[in-house]
């Protein structure tokens, strides 16, 4: 699919490129997930030569992947969850170094849906993706100058997303996040907005009262779920009406957890959008899991801006499959 602005280089390249990569650095977040896997890890880093640097707090990451640029590493592997990753990324722009550097997803993460997207299934298939596997550019989205991997989101299930405790999710897993939606639907007020979207070369736009506006870029919230596509310079946006107190829980987690289309959703793709809160208050966001808040979130695509190592599972066009 040529994008425009993009030479046949940047386009995507099916099929098994394994590669020298000279220096291959690895960041690694040791408290992600059920934070068990530092000694996994760094066993099959080092058996294959990685130069190991392990994260200390929040925001280390993204430090980590500017230094790596620094370094002129051209593989940088993240043994982490999707906010590891979202940091490193953040780094990379950062550094102008996306261009030049192939990102290799360890999951260790409690969701790790990222990595569930390009076909990777645990840390040991992640390695030996990086030896036989396919090297493909894929998209990511930017809010407001910040890249994205997956998604952002605001409402309830931005509220949840923040307010689920890295205990909870080492606890209980994806359940945690359903386990804080319903305290936070008991006294959420509502997200009153504007959005404003370019879809297919024309501008659509939702106002009123909603539950929670959702922007996917790997990621689908509506129909079966799954996995948006990748590689087709387009944003997933859903935004889920507001509705009787009573249907909230069911249908809001219908979406979130079951991926199921429901009652009082609109759905629309897009290159760019904007979202402001009409009653002139700064919306709170979830960039990756990640807190937000803006008074007017402007976002687009980056078509091909990530080259990732992807498993043989992974799916070009899941929405046609």
């Amino acid at each position: 699919m040529q994008q425009q602005g993009f030479s046949i280089e940047d386009e995507p390249v099916a099929g098994a490129m394994p590669q020298a990569d000279g220096e291959r650095w690895l960041v690694l977040n040791p408290t992600s997930g059920t934070a068990d896997h530092t000694e996994v890890v760094r066993e099959l880093a080092t058996e294959r030569g990685y130069r190991i640097e392990e994260t200390t707090g929040e925001g280390h990451a993204t430090e980590l992947a500017r230094d790596a640029a620094a370094n002129d590493v051209h593989l940088l592997a993240v043994a982490g969850g999707d906010g590891t990753l979202h940091e490193v990324v953040v780094g990379l722009a950062e550094a102008e170094a996306l261009d030049t550097t192939t990102v290799a997803v360890v999951p260790v993460g409690t969701e790790n849906i990222f990595a569930t997207n390009i076909g990777i299934r645990d840390a040991e298939h992640a390695f030996e993706v990086v030896e036989t596997g396919a090297r493909r550019r894929v998209d990511i989205g930017v809010a407001d100058g910040e890249p994205f991997v997956m998604s952002c989101i605001a409402g309830l299930l931005a509220d949840a997303s923040v307010a689920t405790s890295s205990e909870q999710k080492e606890r209980f897993g994806s359940l945690a996040f359903v386990a804080s939606g319903l305290k936070q639907a008991a006294s959420f007020d509502g997200l009153h907005i504007d959005l404003t979207a370019i879809s297919d070369g024309e501008t659509v736009s939702w106002s009123g009262d909603a539950l929670a506006a959702l922007v996917g870029n790997s990621r689908r919230f509506v129909e079966e779920g799954g996995q948006a596509e990748l590689e087709d310079g387009l944003l997933e946006v859903v935004v889920i009406e507001r509705m009787p107190a009573g249907d909230i829980v069911a249908e809001a987690f219908a979406q979130r957890v079951l991926g199921r289309t429901t009652d009082h959703v609109f759905h629309t793709q897009a290159s760019q959008l904007s979202i402001r809160g009409a009653d002139g208050d700064p919306i709170d966001f979830s960039l990756d899991g990640e807190p937000r808040r803006h008074d007017e979130l402007r976002l687009h695509t980056r078509p091909f801006a990530l080259r990732v190592c992807v498993g043989p599972a992974y799916d070009v066009e899941p929405t046609r499959s």
